[in-house]
């Protein structure tokens, strides 16, 4: 027989019955019934009931035991006694009588338990992971993030896509966020970048002439955390595709993520095709530009009810051009409770509040002040364009479009969750696409990029060369060929086809207020390779971590990786990050001037 085990813990069957078998793991739970001692042994395959009474002579040994020791147990299979059985258990039919126990690590008292699943304290759960880990629910969840992985590399293959490695050790990235630095001790006072993303790594895989890349890839970000954001670090799959358009891009990705999706979505509907919604279109009927499709209400702009009404606030307000109102069906949410409930939630938010207007009963022309303020045929007005009646109500939010989204988007979810018509069992997709290429930078008062600087305009080449910089409403009006695919209200990733022609990059840059020169220093390298013959290409990267969080269920990303940081970047289990000794400072030539305490 092995030195450790014949069988899993999760492996018995009654198939087993009357084997004399050899099991090692965890001691999960111990219960003593009237002098007998049932123990659940746990491994990593599942769990298993073994048993000792008085006459085994294991018996003395056994009552040491105490939860997480790690033990060898030897014993005969027998069937459990009627009505003992598990049946949520696949091992629920069987047990195994102790014959002899062999501790192989003793637990001392633990920080935390594993058994039972309790809720404890994020910093307790960090330090102890190794603890947090063995708890099922967590088990399973780090399991499911292999067998997606699993499944995304097969898929990735079996759509002609090849795996390539790109470098950790490596140069700035234009990701926009804060660079993880490593200094050189080869190289004093010169440092590494930790990737934010394999992105000018991506691009120059194509233009070496490979044709369909991708990676399960580590990335590297020094900012804040939040639930759908690791502090630190994260994985995406990355990939990256030549000679293809936008939509040969959505025809690779999109059968991979259903594909997945389908595959670990325990029988909830996945969509099917994937809609293009403009990013203009998704902030004026979802207020967001990753909208929750789940949730059917779809607002409306309402600015013509209330231009020269009585209500004078939003009257005011639409006197300023481009200033608008934007209306918020909440079908069935027609009383005065729900409506100041939502006033308050509003006002909780850092709102003045939350007008509104209602539909009862003998008052079909509309209640509340605001319904009083602008008169019944306005109400009507309001009531006919966004198909409410008796038992309904709206909301509103007045403001400069791309200002009132932020508090219209949250405030359409908070309608729909308070109403209870928000599908949670279902998983819905959508593609983002037109981004603007531009904004204005009211601080600056200059153009400046929007969303990724390294995509390419929507406009033919001789066309986007010859625009005038000083147009500011032509410049303005461009979009880029740039995608985010969305699911559930969660942005799993930012795709483009890129700039692949450097007089285009200089134009794009030049317009953005930026000179050839910093262009050259910042990203000369990318700029060298693309003037050297590189084809059109274009990718994306979902995020790992949160098409597992959602497949999981859960709301926060640490519950789907192994050993994540704090919120305040902080490895609470390795101590990290620490205190580099004088040595090692002196051969990188380093001298700290840390902020006093």
């Amino acid at each position: 027989m092995h030195r450790y085990r014949s069988h899993t813990c999760g492996a018995l069957r009654e198939s087993d019955i009357g084997k004399v078998v050899r099991l090692s793991g965890w001691c999960h739970r111990i219960r003593d019934h009237g002098g007998v001692l049932f123990i659940d042994l746990r491994d990593h395959y599942g769990l298993a009931q073994v048993v000792a009474d008085p006459d085994s002579k294991a018996f003395k040994l056994a009552e040491t035991l105490r939860a997480e020791w790690v033990v060898r147990i030897d014993g005969k299979v027998r069937k459990r006694p009627a009505g003992t059985e598990n049946p949520d258990l696949p091992t629920g039919q069987v047990e195994v009588y102790i014959d002899e126990i062999e501790v192989l690590g003793p637990a001392a008292e633990l920080p935390m338990p594993v058994f039972g699943e309790q809720e404890y304290p994020e910093e307790i759960r960090l330090k102890y992971r190794f603890l947090d880990l063995r708890r099922e629910h967590l088990h399973n969840n780090i399991m499911l993030r292999g067998r997606v992985i699993d499944s995304i590399r097969r898929r990735m293959k079996e759509a002609g896509f090849f795996e390539f490695q790109t470098p950790i050790l490596t140069a700035s990235s234009p990701e926009g966020a804060r660079d993880y630095l490593v200094p050189s001790r080869l190289h004093p006072g010169k440092f590494y970048a930790l990737p934010q993303a394999p992105q000018q790594f991506k691009q120059l895989i194509m233009v070496a002439g490979f044709d369909r890349y991708f990676q399960i890839a580590p990335c590297f970000r020094d900012e804040d955390a939040r639930a759908d954001r690791s502090p630190g670090e994260f994985y995406q799959l990355d990939l990256e595709m030549s000679f293809v358009t936008q939509q040969d891009v959505f025809d690779a990705v999109e059968p991979v993520i259903r594909g997945v999706f389908e595959e670990f979505a325990n029988g909830k509907p996945v969509t099917q095709k994937f809609p293009l919604i403009p990013y203009a279109d998704a902030l004026r009927k979802y207020g967001s530009d990753k909208p929750d499709l789940r949730n059917p209400i779809v607002m409306q702009d309402v600015s013509e009810a209330f231009r020269g009404s009585g209500f004078k606030i939003f009257a005011k307000i639409l006197e300023t051009a481009g200033n608008a109102v934007w209306a918020i069906p909440a079908p069935k949410g027609g009383n005065r409770a729900f409506c100041d409930r939502m006033n308050s939630w509003a006002q909780g938010e850092g709102q003045p509040g939350l007008g509104y207007i209602f539909w009862r009963e003998g008052e079909e022309g509309g209640a509340g002040p605001l319904a009083k303020n602008i008169g019944p045929e306005r109400t009507k007005q309001i009531a006919d364009q966004m198909k409410l009646g008796i038992g309904d109500a709206c909301f509103f939010v007045a403001g400069k479009p791309k200002d009132s989204v932020k508090f219209a988007g949250p405030a359409r979810t908070k309608v729909g969750e308070e109403l209870g018509i928000i599908d949670k069992g279902r998983f819905e997709f959508c593609w983002i696409v037109d981004f603007p290429m531009y904004e204005w930078n009211e601080e600056e008062k200059k153009i400046d990029f929007s969303h990724n600087p390294f995509s390419m305009p929507n406009l033919p080449v001789e066309e986007f060369l010859a625009l005038d910089s000083k147009d500011n409403d032509k410049l303005l009006s461009i979009k880029a060929i740039q995608y985010d695919v969305v699911c559930n209200g969660v942005e799993l990733s930012s795709g483009a086809i890129r700039n692949h022609r450097p007089e285009v990059m200089k134009k794009a840059f030049a317009i953005a207020g930026y000179s050839e020169d910093v262009l050259e220093n910042k990203f000369g390298g990318m700029l060298h390779a693309l003037s050297l013959g590189a084809p059109p290409h274009g990718g994306i990267a979902p995020g790992i971590d949160r098409i597992v969080m959602l497949l999981a269920g859960e709301e926060n990303l640490r519950e789907v990786v192994l050993f994540p940081m704090n919120q305040r970047a902080e490895d609470l289990m390795m101590g990290a990050p620490s205190e580099a000794t004088p040595k090692q400072l002196k051969e990188l030539h380093i001298r700290l001037d840390s902020p006093k305490k």
